[in-house]
């Protein structure tokens, strides 16, 4: 009986370690499968299927690598499985060519077509030591780029450029030789200088032109002055709006378009937020009953003081819970 209650005992104390274990690594291993899988949905189901797997065969991990790599190593076989389908996330930019907003047409693509925009707190550690290049790592065009390498030499590039582990730690969570890392390492990293990743620069609370900036936008948006808010812009500034495949460039169809087509975005209001470590508002319309609604999760790139990308998520029923943001606004 006592020889029962001791297994019982230490089973209990098994299952408490390693839920705390578990609990420990959940935001960095989402973050991982967040850049592998390029949707933030995706992403927590492989995590949830990473921590299964792990309970499934916790009996048979005898320490001979840290839980760390352990959990690593079952979530690079989920993300891998996953994307044996072959779906690639993508931009309008990537899919597209640029549109006019005089001749604008608005094609929707279905939801597994697009690159997802992702809350800070579920992919990002709070300690500021990490944060910079763990922003810089979600970027939408980082993550644009990351979508076009095979999986393996992703899962490469990311677990050496972005998480910092050495080239004979991914052999060994790879199942490969060093030499195969650093040559994957290489077509990975002459893939992502071929896209020309375009800079942006992180959301910072503490940087007061930035702060500045971000005032003005919303000020021109909820007034509606599409004058002071393109003089905001970048000349060469992109408007995206997925679901749909359009995608407009240059301060002039920009404007012409929320003068236009865009014209019942007049009256919205902005709540700020931030998405993959940049500035971020979410945009409620008015509606005829009364109060705003969800219309879009603007996800803003700056480069320079000036704003480069408006990145419109429109699929406000499956963005707005996931960033804890109000479903209507009084």
């Amino acid at each position: 009986m006592s020889e029962a209650r001791s297994s019982v005992t230490h089973m209990t104390a098994t299952t408490t370690a390693l839920d705390e274990a578990l609990a420990a690594y959940r935001v960095e291993l989402t973050g991982y499968c967040y850049r592998m899988l390029g949707s933030s949905f995706d992403a927590e189901d492989a995590v949830q299927d990473t921590y299964v797997r792990a309970w499934r065969s916790y009996d048979r991990f005898e320490g001979r690598s840290s839980l760390r790599s352990w959990l690593y190593r079952i979530a690079t076989n989920v993300c891998l499985d996953a994307l044996k389908a072959g779906n690639r996330r993508a931009r309008p930019m990537d899919l597209t060519d640029q549109g006019s907003q005089a001749t604008a047409v608005l094609n929707t693509r279905p939801e597994i077509t697009w690159l997802e925009p992702v809350p800070d707190a579920k992919v990002l550690s709070a300690d500021p030591a990490e944060s910079t290049l763990a922003k810089e790592s979600i970027r939408l065009a980082f993550m644009s780029a990351l979508q076009h390498l095979p999986p393996k030499q992703r899962a490469v590039l990311i677990l050496r450029e972005v998480l910092s582990w050495k080239a004979d730690e991914v052999a060994t969570l790879l199942d490969t030789t060093v030499a195969s890392v650093n040559s994957a390492l290489q077509r990975a990293r002459a893939t992502m200088s071929a896209h020309q990743i375009r800079a942006s620069e992180p959301a910072d609370p503490l940087d007061a032109e930035q702060q500045e900036l971000l005032t003005r936008y919303l000020q021109a948006f909820e007034s509606y002055d599409i004058t002071s808010l393109t003089a905001l812009l970048h000349e060469d500034a992109v408007l995206s709006m997925p679901p749909y495949d359009l995608w407009l460039q240059g301060k002039q169809d920009i404007a012409a378009w929320h003068l236009n087509q865009g014209i019942g975005c007049k009256g919205s209001r902005l709540l700020p937020t931030t998405a993959n470590g940049m500035p971020a508002f979410a945009q409620y319309r008015p509606n005829p009953s009364g109060g705003h609604s969800p219309w879009a999760l603007q996800v803003l790139e700056i480069t320079s003081g000036r704003i480069t990308g408006l990145n419109a998520f429109l699929d406000t029923a499956r963005w707005f819970p996931l960033f804890g943001l109000p479903d209507h606004l009084a």
